[in-house]
């Protein structure tokens, strides 16, 4: 009993380095898509848009190794909490990554247009508070930290104020002229996305206090 406790554990452990490397690839992601959308970086853009396959991968890998823990070692009641949430928790990582995918390929559309000021730099603090949030979101799984995974409802409502913030200034662009209808479009997604992207880091730490 106590080899198949160890081996329960191991494996779990595994489980959960793949996780946190996982979340740290998206993580990092979130500033060079900023910087793609900002920049109008095309080919950074189709270096994040091929990426996101190697992270697909890496997610059904993760996947793969849960579903064995729990067709192997049968775990129960706390221990099988563990592996369920891990389940969930690569399900918010991987489509925390398509979104950052969305994001360069609207910067793909909107290649060309020129963006004022106060729009540059509201995608600049949404991005920052983005990483922000999922840098919290890993920390409080890495420390099972239930005090740091409820904080992050207070950083997400910031995000979804700058993303109000953005919504306004895109209207405030298009009515003076300054970007057309086809552009404003395609910020008031990506300010979305971002949205999403937080409530994904959210749901993590709900996993991490389940």
């Amino acid at each position: 009993m106590e080899d198949l406790r160890r081996g329960f554990h191991t494996d779990l452990g595994e489980a959960k380095n793949q996780l946190v490397r996982l979340a740290a690839q998206v993580t990092e992601t979130i500033p060079r898509a900023t910087a793609v959308l900002l920049d109008g970086d095309l080919e950074g853009a189709d270096y994040l848009i091929r990426a996101d396959e190697a992270i697909n991968n890496r997610t059904l890998e993760l996947e793969e190794h849960c579903y064995r823990i729990l067709a192997l070692q049968a775990p129960v009641a706390a221990d099988l909490r563990q592996v369920v949430a891990l389940l969930r928790m690569a399900a918010e990582v991987e489509r925390s990554a398509d979104l950052l995918c969305n994001i360069c390929k609207a910067a793909r559309r909107i290649y060309g247009h020129d963006l004022d000021p106060k729009l540059r730099g509201i995608i600049s603090r949404m991005g920052e508070q983005a990483e922000q949030l999922y840098e919290a979101a890993i920390a409080s799984f890495v420390e099972n930290d239930a005090a740091k995974a409820a904080a992050l409802d207070d950083m997400d409502s910031f995000l979804d104020g700058l993303q109000k913030q953005f919504v306004q200034a895109i209207f405030e662009s298009h009515a003076a002229g300054r970007i057309d209808l086809q552009v404003a479009v395609q910020l008031a997604v990506v300010a979305r996305f971002y949205e999403r992207i937080g409530d994904h880091a959210v749901n993590i730490g709900e996993r991490v206090q389940f």
